[in-house]
């Protein structure tokens, strides 16, 4: 190949920016790396009702009928509590799961939004839940997850929400048990307090 080929030329800066990307990589760590390569790791608020969905495999959504135009790919649960409620229901169970960050709470629309990154790699994906109270008393969430990078998230977004929305119906569900060891009372509830 002569000397100077363009061919050479792309090599040399393929390997620059190769090793640019590698020291930046160990000097920062990833979150600098894709906060250059893409921009803020937040990828900001949604509206559910004007929502379109991406072409792309790399997001999820579950969101009521009647709230969302986009399709939905799971039905979110209708529990038996306030809005209000259901969202501090829904923060407790979420709380373990590893390297997520809240960015964002609207306490008057009852929205939240956090950013959750893969182990390894540290890719971004950004969260956004809304909590909504429903005519008969009961409230439900409209929850939509999408990846800051990749045109493919090979289902990671579709099994968070899957895993979020099991975590929700399962906290509310044990939180209605009666603890280990008691049982219900059998004594009308006007008779235990004394009063006919």
């Amino acid at each position: 190949m002569p000397r100077g080929s363009p061919s050479r030329g792309r090599a040399w800066t393929a390997a620059a920016g190769t090793a640019v990307a590698a020291a930046l990589w160990f000097a920062g760590g990833a979150d600098l790396v894709w906060r250059l390569v893409a921009g803020p790791p937040d990828l900001g608020a949604v509206a559910f009702e004007t929502l379109v969905r991406r072409t792309t495999a790399n997001d999820a959504l579950a969101c009521p009928p009647g709230l969302c135009a986009a399709s939905s790919d799971f039905p979110p649960p209708r529990l038996a509590m306030p809005a209000a409620e259901l969202r501090r229901a829904f923060a407790a169970a979420i709380a373990a799961e590893p390297r997520l960050e809240r960015v964002a709470a609207d306490d008057a629309a009852l929205t939240d939004r956090w950013v959750q990154r893969t182990r390894l790699m540290r890719f971004p994906d950004t969260i956004v839940a809304r909590f909504v109270d429903l005519p008969d008393g009961r409230a439900t969430l409209a929850l939509y997850s999408r990846s800051q990078l990749g045109r493919d998230d090979f289902g990671v977004n579709r099994d968070r929400i899957a895993r979020w929305l099991g975590r929700l119906e399962e906290a509310v569900a044990s939180r209605d048990r009666p603890a280990a060891g008691t049982r219900p009372s059998a004594t009308p509830p006007a008779a235990a307090t004394g009063s006919r």
